[in-house]
């Protein structure tokens, strides 16, 4: 009951903080007789309707649908469809589009910018239903499913056959693989397979008006004209509702390696960075970091034990995958040793087991929900030069100081925590700001400024989480004008009424 009421605070502070874009009348109030129609299209029990709309569910069967993961954004939807079949989402959609009737497609809802969740009375197209493996080749790796399986329970079945996915978030236990590619999320792999354009090989996608591009290539090379589903990796279901996906999957190491070690400063992890690639370069698959405030949080709230003798500045997690594992021993091995004697780590310590790999990254995947668990937290996901990286925790943390809002273990200052952790393979930090609330005299500390920091930098507003609610407004510090008129004509080719996941990305 806490914890509800807890939330509904946050979520209520959050919008007042972020805003949001005004309802477009363009677009149909849903009436009882929009619902009547829409759930003639699906199977009674895939329908949730509010009492407001001729249903029978009230309004905590739907809060799920309508809140994100972090409580920040939320809508009013009263109409939920969670469709079996393509076919279902295509008489939807047509539906829809013809009465002018906007739509959010849903996956796991785990994204973190509100792209996933009604900003007003939107229908919800939950593609949770949709959650069957269509096939698998063996001889290949490749991957055809449904939009709607969960990452984990993707990875376990292709396990079962050697592949491993090409993907791996905190989220896997609940996102959905469909949302994954719409948002082209990254995570912890793409330092060894890259992101999902490349691993997709083809989509099933349903445009506004129904139409389905059915384009579930199994090929690995096929270079007849435009390759249309790179417009949809990404596009944060503005362009149309992915409802399969088909990838590729690699060959599950058998051999995993993983270390964490204790770095004196941001420099030493640029250069162990750089030792790891050139000693484990054809086995280096993950080379994660996080501050001391992360471990402290993740330290706190995960029940873990330290796998340091103490503290330090800078953690880093290493990781090798292969198939020769004597091989990979002495190759980490050896890294390890030099990078201890020539004093770029102060201290390390090697997974003897797959528990002790399993409880190295629970740090590592456990640090935003343990941010959230200190306070609500301001989160920006960026990609940045690796040499300046982690520059802009500090520079942020120094605003916050002049503002009078934030002193390292002062609890007496609004802002709790300033940090920052990610991938250094790809230049991704993750920065956090923890607070008491969300507060318009903090935001407008590190808003816009934040963003004009990555700009000042050439870096990209958002590395992997998308654009959606939170940084629609800023999206001109990564594309120029001239791209941003081009994306919106791509829009109203795909989407001329604009009713898909309105008031996102553009």
């Amino acid at each position: 009951m806490l914890a509800t009421a807890r939330r509904r605070l946050f979520s209520a502070q959050a919008a007042r903080w972020y805003g949001r874009a005004a309802r477009d009348g363009r677009f149909k109030t849903l009436g009882r007789g929009d619902v009547e129609r829409l759930r003639a299209m699906a199977a009674p029990e895939t329908v949730l309707a509010t009492e407001a709309v001729g249903g029978s569910a009230d309004a905590a069967e739907l809060e799920g649908f309508n809140v994100d993961w972090l409580s920040k954004y939320r809508g009013s939807s009263q109409l939920v469809l969670r469709p079996k079949t393509t076919g279902e989402v295509a008489e939807i959609l047509r539906y829809c589009n013809s009465e002018r009737i906007a739509v959010v497609p849903q996956g796991g809802n785990t994204g973190l910018v509100g792209g996933g969740v009604p900003v007003h009375d939107e229908v919800v197209l939950s593609l949770r239903n949709m959650n069957k493996v269509r096939g698998f080749d063996e001889v290949s790796g490749i991957l055809v499913c449904d939009a709607g399986c969960v990452l984990e329970e993707l990875d376990n079945y292709v396990a079962e056959r050697g592949y491993t996915m090409p993907l791996d978030l905190g989220a896997k236990g609940s996102c959905h693989i469909g949302g994954n590619v719409a948002a082209n999320a990254g995570g912890i792999r793409f330092l060894r397979y890259g992101s999902l354009h490349g691993s997709v090989l083809g989509l099933e996608a349903v445009l506004a008006d129904g139409t389905v591009l059915d384009n579930i290539s199994t090929l690995r090379k096929d270079n007849t004209g435009y390759d249309l589903k790179q417009l949809f990796i990404g596009s944060e279901g503005t362009l149309g509702v992915i409802t399969g996906v088909s990838v590729v999957t690699p060959r599950r190491p058998s051999a995993v390696n993983v270390a964490v070690l204790g770095v004196p400063s941001y420099e030493g992890v640029q250069r162990a960075f750089r030792l790891a690639r050139a000693r484990c370069g054809e086995v280096l698959s993950a080379y994660e970091f996080w501050d001391a405030s992360c471990m402290g949080a993740v330290l706190g709230h995960q029940g873990l034990k330290h796998p340091l003798a103490g503290e330090h500045p800078f953690y880093v997690l290493i990781e090798t995958s292969g198939s020769n594992k004597a091989h990979d021993d002495e190759k980490l091995a050896a890294l390890l040793e030099e990078l201890l004697e020539s004093g770029v780590v102060e201290d390390g310590a090697l997974a003897q087991d797959e528990s002790q790999i399993r409880r190295m990254w629970s740090m590592r995947e456990g640090i935003p929900e343990s941010l959230g668990r200190t306070g609500p937290t301001y989160k920006y996901d960026v990609s940045i030069p690796i040499p300046v990286l982690y520059d802009v925790v500090g520079d942020i943390a120094r605003r916050l100081e002049d503002a009078g809002l934030y002193r390292a273990g002062d609890a007496a200052r609004p802002v709790r925590l300033v940090c920052g952790y990610g991938h250094i393979g790809d230049g991704n930090l993750h920065l956090n700001i923890v607070a008491d609330r969300f507060e318009d005299r903090i935001t407008r500390v590190f808003e816009p400024f934040v963003y004009e920091w990555v700009a000042s930098h050439r870096g990209s507003i958002s590395a992997e989480h998308g654009i959606g609610q939170m940084k629609r407004d800023y999206l001109r510090y990564s594309k120029s004008p001239e791209m941003i008129a081009y994306m919106r004509r791509i829009k109203d080719v795909f989407d001329p009424n604009h009713i898909l996941n309105p008031y996102k990305v553009l």
